[in-house]
């Protein structure tokens, strides 16, 4: 709601993802803000581990951390920054454990295709990553401090200063840990307890986000983010020769909005370079490295052909060079043209449809497409239904990767169709979604002559299943309750063997709740992950077992400033012995305490 009446208003804010607000209506959106933020650890794989239906296959505490969204690949989930797609060229993925969640204002999880709007990679779902601009007279100043256990610190600052005309945010975050807990249950061939070894990790992140008005029809923003991880790459056996791994990124985003009544227009344009370099002997000073640099432009222009009818078509161009130890120097030029459109055919029924197709020389790409309706049939319910056409393009590493690279691979297509039921009573809200997805031409990695593997497309994958969202919360005086819940059902299925795809849960389970009174707040988080086959011939012995992990917490407000909190976390309450990927064990029980300042 823009304004709850004619006195009471809120503040002016420049949202950095319009579309996602505006064609994502037939959708589940979920929504994390400041305070789910800052109750979960740092990174952002805790953060979707314990809030969304996302399941996470993570190679130990800090390690590299993928994603499988409704059954699909981590390449088939796309993470968006601002409004624009931030996968890897190299490798199609995003790695969650070099992302903090409180390097942005929100973080949202949207299920379904998004290929029309957001390219390659929204197939299984999308995460966004937003900066919104504030314009209102303010100067606010925000520092969180962390340590726990395993020397695990955590520095996160941001300052927001803005009037009528300009508005600024800078945020320094740092997060660190010597990483060296004991596995439990797990003991060498001396009767020794073993423990992380080589799992240190350093990630540094730095941000300026500038917005000013021009006048009142229009607005210019730039963006800028830089970041660095120094990795280290935990042990499976204690002779194994110690690794490391350097990744970084700098994103710079230049955007202008023009608002003419019923003609809107957007202009984007964005360079994107990331790099990484592998030490295979992290005593030696050898490795092996790849960049690549993205320049990228989009142009968004809106028309209100009637008051219930918005168009927006989009042209956007992609230039990417990538050169590499293994994949060479190679130049990929991608553009593409869409069209959108949004009619309010009634109050309470709503239609979107959107259609894509991009032009390149390195793959033929497929139309696609997306077509969605919700209708409130009353004040207590909601329906919604979805269905589109997705994609991904091959990576860098698949097309040029020496030796197996392959110039001949199409995209992945996908077809996806969804219904949700959203009920909210009150203070109670329910929502149900079913969906079905059918993916063609999945991209793989297998074994080929003399024994060099190369990427093909092989597999046809069925992925079919269930997510559900609760909330609720009440007040009664002054105590004040919270509950937050997730299930996922995902049956992801070879079309072929019928077998369930590897890494992929049937059922994952994550609940919150959360009691405040006065200036004390408790809270508690819980996590199920049912098991997953480690091979793609479903063999029973060969699966990470199902687990349970539930953290406890509390802070308390000392009133000082504008908010003075002090909070302790207790992590694995319950001691669970349990692994996010194969040979890679989490640790136990352990603490975190954290201070959190606004001034």
């Amino acid at each position: 709601m823009a304004q709850n009446d004619t006195i009471t208003s809120l503040k002016e804010v420049v949202v950095s993802d319009a579309n996602l607000k505006k064609y994502s209506a037939s959708q589940s959106v979920l929504k994390l803000n400041d305070s789910v933020i800052n109750k979960n650890e740092a990174l952002l794989t805790d953060l979707l581990n314990y809030n969304s239906t996302i399941y996470f296959k993570e190679y130990g505490r800090g390690m590299l951390s993928t994603v499988a969204f409704r059954g699909t690949t981590a390449s088939q989930t796309a993470v968006i920054w601002n409004g624009i797609n931030i996968n890897s060229q190299m490798n199609g993925s995003t790695d969650f454990n070099t992302i903090a969640g409180s390097d942005y204002n929100s973080v949202s999880v949207k299920a379904g295709g998004g290929s029309v709007i957001y390219g390659s990679g929204a197939v299984g779902g999308t995460v966004h990553l937003n900066n919104d601009l504030s314009f209102y007279k303010r100067f606010e100043n925000n520092l969180k401090l962390d340590y726990g256990s395993f020397n695990t610190i955590g520095i996160n600052f941001k300052t927001n200063i803005s009037n009528k005309k300009w508005s600024a945010q800078i945020g320094f975050s740092k997060n660190s840990s010597t990483n060296d807990y004991k596995y439990l249950n797990s003991y060498t061939w001396k009767g020794e307890q073993r423990w992380n070894q080589n799992g240190q990790y350093d990630i540094i992140t730095m941000s300026a986000n500038v917005g000013y008005k021009i006048d009142a029809k229009n607005t210019l923003k730039l963006y800028s983010q830089t970041s660095n991880t120094d990795r280290n790459t935990s042990l499976v056996t204690e002779n194994e020769t110690k690794s490391k791994y350097i990744n970084g990124f700098n994103r710079n985003l230049l955007e202008y909005d023009g608002d003419f009544g019923k003609f809107k227009t957007n202009f984007k344009t964005a360079y994107i370079f990331e790099n990484y370099q592998y030490f295979a002997d992290n005593t030696k000073d050898y490795y092996s490295y790849g960049k690549t640099e993205s320049l990228i432009t989009k142009l968004d222009l809106g028309y209100t052909l009637f008051k219930s009818t918005q168009i927006n078509g989009i042209v956007d161009y992609n230039r990417t060079k990538g050169y590499g130890t293994s994949f060479g120097d190679h130049i990929r030029e991608i553009s593409s043209a869409s069209l959108l459109v949004k009619q309010d055919i009634s109050t309470d029924w709503k239609s979107e449809f959107g259609i894509r197709k991009e032009f390149t020389d390195n793959y033929e790409s497929p139309l696609l497409f997306s077509l969605g309706s919700t209708y409130q049939l009353s004040k207590l319910y909601n329906l919604k239904l979805n269905v589109s056409r997705n994609f991904r393009i091959p990576t860098y590493n698949d097309l040029y990767w020496s030796p197996g690279g392959n110039l001949n691979l199409k995209p992945e297509s996908s077809y996806q169709a969804e219904i949700g039921n959203v009920f909210t009573f009150k203070n109670f809200s329910f929502t149900q979604t079913f969906y079905y997805l059918k993916i063609k031409d999945l991209l793989q990695w297998v074994p080929g002559k003399n024994g060099i593997w190369s990427p093909q497309n092989t597999d046809k994958v069925n992925s079919y299943g269930t997510e559900t969202l609760l909330s609720w919360k009440q007040q009664f005086g002054k105590n004040y309750f919270g509950a937050n819940a997730s299930y996922a059902y995902t049956a992801s299925k070879d079309e072929e063997t019928k077998n369930q795809l590897f890494f992929v849960p049937y059922n994952k389970v994550t609940a919150a709740i959360s009691y405040t009174r006065n200036r004390i707040n408790f809270y508690y988080q819980f996590l199920y992950n049912g098991f997953v086959y480690t091979r793609a011939d479903n063999n029973p012995d060969e699966i990470i077992n199902d687990y349970t992990v539930s953290n406890l917490g509390i802070n308390y407000d000392f009133n000082f400033l504008d908010s003075f909190k002090l909070g302790f976390k207790v992590l694995n309450l319950f001691n669970k012995d349990y692994e996010g990927y194969e040979d890679r064990p989490m640790p136990g029980r352990n603490f975190n305490m954290y201070l959190t300042l606004k001034f």
